[in-house]
């Protein structure tokens, strides 16, 4: 059994309701659009009292089940006027599961400042915020952790999600109580702002009771050793993320000075410093960790902690997605720039992707030179003031690139493209054009496809399949790099969810929720006034080649949503 606990700001009165069996497997991004679409929050005022905020753990959270400890945040989206899903590592879903909470709704919003308390024991309690206001995230974790101890979890509004600001996510605790997992997308961060939520502080506990815990232990052993045996995984452990940017850049689809080329680092100039082998050593070379885990049992590690040339820590993590959109995207070559501009971010708790987007607007607007890392330096000190500055530049790069009249502008639905330049990376660039979550690669990504030689259908295919799987990942608090052990091991997870909770379930449900839910995002978005429209890559990506390759997009929103129709009306379709 869990519970479902939904809190009303205004009133500060606390509702549970009991789940059991398939309803507590009915989460994630999944719940998230149900019950946005259940509510009619399509048309609501996102940053509005009507619109809720809601944190989804997965039927696994609480255990050391490996890649299930992911948190779904969900509401409407600020920055795209659509239904948003933005997923977090850490440790915060592990705590719910830990105390046997499958779900928290923030409704409504507090007149006051607050940091809410979800105990072990007794009643969930309101604290006044007062004594945080204005400090960063981790000024703000530090003096939680003082109050309320080291056994404890953290979501955290950072600076810019006190004012607002549509580049502001969630700040959560990772396994070593750093808050700096964040649930980045979509400006979730300023919803919580919005409704005068500082802080969530959970207690942590111990494994939650199952209905067969031998049988979900073993299989929790099998998808482990299923995961040790996997290249994929074993890459990922070795290098991170960052191993992605020396795909890309190889591929000549990494976005380099506001997506005008798809090279950082040309072939025979030298070592790509941005890649993965590259920070590897150097971070082996100063002490750091190349492998570390985002969330408790996670066998991948493909996190990190980065090291400075004094052996001291920077920023942890330092990710593929931050160096593509913060890094090169803006023009830098040095990942030690990148950590520090990474640490800053998280500090303000506001999004990478979205934030390198931006920055990379300015630099093509004129503001400043491609590499400029002193003016980068002062965005971020403009967007921690919140001066009139920043709180521009807090509105992400589609209303910076609109306010300075910019017109190559990396977006999709408003939100930032992420770091797969779309002239190369198709099945990405398919995804991220028409799924309802705007410009991200979550939904869909496949960096490795190799399409140039596949028709536009083969290469929607490609997407479609990677969509359903990467939802069946966000709807059951999954990470999507264990997709090459779970994508083809659906009923191990199927048995374990039954083993568990008794939920009557099988693979092809796993299959049906999944499909369930790109069409429950379609509707929301549709029923929020998008029309296919939004659904189109900026032209620029048509009209402009592509060094090295000289490619152009071919990749068409009305082209495509005839092949993504067709493939989500067919009910024979198989997934694998």
């Amino acid at each position: 059994m869990r519970r479902f606990i939904d809190i009303d700001l205004s009133s500060r009165s606390v509702t549970t309701r009991q789940l059991e069996g398939r309803e507590i497997a009915e989460c994630g991004r999944y719940l998230i659009t149900r019950m946005l679409l259940d509510e009619d929050v399509a048309d609501k005022d996102p940053l509005g009292p009507e619109n809720p905020l809601i944190f989804s753990a997965g039927p696994f959270a609480g255990t050391n089940f490996s890649n299930a400890n992911r948190l779904s945040v969900g509401c409407k989206s600020p920055l795209t006027g659509g239904v948003k899903e933005a997923n977090s590592g850490g440790t915060f879903a592990f705590a719910m599961g830990q105390l046997e909470i499958s779900g928290l709704t923030f409704r409504s919003e507090s007149d006051d400042w607050v940091v809410i308390h979800i105990p072990l024991e007794g009643e969930i309690r309101f604290h006044s915020a007062g004594d945080y206001m204005g400090l960063g995230v981790f000024d703000t974790a530090a003096k939680l952790h003082t109050a309320f101890g080291d056994k404890v979890s953290l979501a955290i509004c950072g600076p810019v999600g006190e004012y607002q600001g549509l580049l502001a996510g969630i700040s959560f605790s990772d396994i070593d109580n750093r808050p700096s997992r964040l649930a980045a997308r979509g400006g979730v961060g300023a919803v919580m702002g919005a409704k005068k939520i500082k802080a969530v502080v959970i207690d942590k506990h111990k494994m939650p009771t199952m209905k067969d815990r031998k049988k979900v232990m073993q299989a929790v052993k099998m998808y482990g050793k299923l995961l040790g045996e996997s290249p994929a995984v074993q890459a990922l452990e070795k290098l991170g993320t960052a191993m992605v940017s020396d795909l890309t850049n190889t591929l000549g689809a990494l976005p380099t000075d506001n997506f005008s080329s798809g090279q950082s680092t040309p072939q025979g100039s030298g070592p790509h410093k941005m890649g993965g082998d590259f920070i590897r050593e150097l971070n082996l070379s100063r002490g750091g960790e190349p492998s570390h885990a985002c969330m408790p049992g996670c066998l991948i590690k493909c996190s990190n902690v980065y090291m400075n040339a004094d052996g001291i820590e920077v920023v942890s993590p330092l990710e593929y997605e931050t160096i593509g959109l913060l890094g090169t995207n803006c023009g830098l070559r040095d990942p030690d720039q990148v950590a520090l501009l990474n640490e800053i971010a998280n500090d303000l708790g506001v999004d990478t992707i979205e934030l390198g987007g931006m920055i990379g607007v300015l630099m093509e607007a004129g503001q400043a030179a491609f590499g400029d890392v002193d003016f980068m330096v002062k965005v971020l000190q403009d967007l921690r003031a919140g001066n009139e500055r920043g709180r521009l530049l807090a509105t992400g790069t589609a209303r910076v690139g609109a306010h300075f009249d910019v017109k190559r502008v990396p977006v999709i639905k408003k939100q930032a493209i992420s770091a797969y330049d779309p002239r190369i990376i198709e099945v990405t660039a398919i995804s991220m054009m028409v799924t309802a979550q705007g410009a991200d690669h979550t939904a869909g990504n496949a960096p490795s496809f190799v399409s140039h030689n596949k028709s536009v259908r083969e290469v929607a295919a490609e997407s479609y399949r990677m969509q359903v799987n990467s939802a069946l990942a966000d709807s059951f608090g999954l990470c999507v790099f264990g997709r090459s052990v779970t994508d083809v091991n659906r009923q191990l997870i199927a048995d374990a969810i039954n083993d568990a909770f008794d939920a009557g379930i099988d693979a092809q449900w796993l299959i049906d929720i999944a499909r369930e839910t790109l069409r429950l995002e379609t509707e929301f978005n549709k029923r929020a006034g998008f029309t296919e429209a939004e659904d189109e890559l900026p032209s620029f990506f048509a009209d402009e080649p592509l060094p090295p390759t000289n490619r152009t997009a071919r990749m068409f929103a009305r082209e495509v949503n005839v092949y993504m129709k067709e493939f989500s009306a067919d009910k024979t379709l198989v997934i694998t």
